[in-house]
């Protein structure tokens, strides 16, 4: 697991998304211009959750979320996402 000091308050989760696909199952190579941002990835940090709504996320869970969803987040050279747990679509 990643260590990092960011701890995400309230009902928050901080995401580290997956990599984008750079090849095809067929093994065409995607230039960057036409890469999909990715919409999966794994739990980093969660908050503590709402007074009367406990967390449902953990570290470690990989997630499903939308493709707009979160704020963008560039910490130690890596790239994140903080994002409410309501945005998080499915646990997978």
């Amino acid at each position: 697991m990643v260590d990092i000091k960011i701890k995400p308050l309230a009902d928050r989760v901080l995401v580290q998304p997956d990599p984008a696909e750079t090849k095809t199952e067929s093994g065409i190579i995607i230039p960057d211009t036409a890469k999909e941002k990715p919409q999966k990835g794994t739990i980093i940090a969660v908050g503590q959750g709402k007074k009367n709504e406990p967390m449902i996320l953990k570290e470690g869970n990989r997630v499903l979320y939308g493709k707009y969803s979160g704020t963008e987040l560039k910490w130690e050279g890596e790239e994140y996402l903080i994002m409410r747990e309501s945005d998080v679509i499915a646990i997978i």
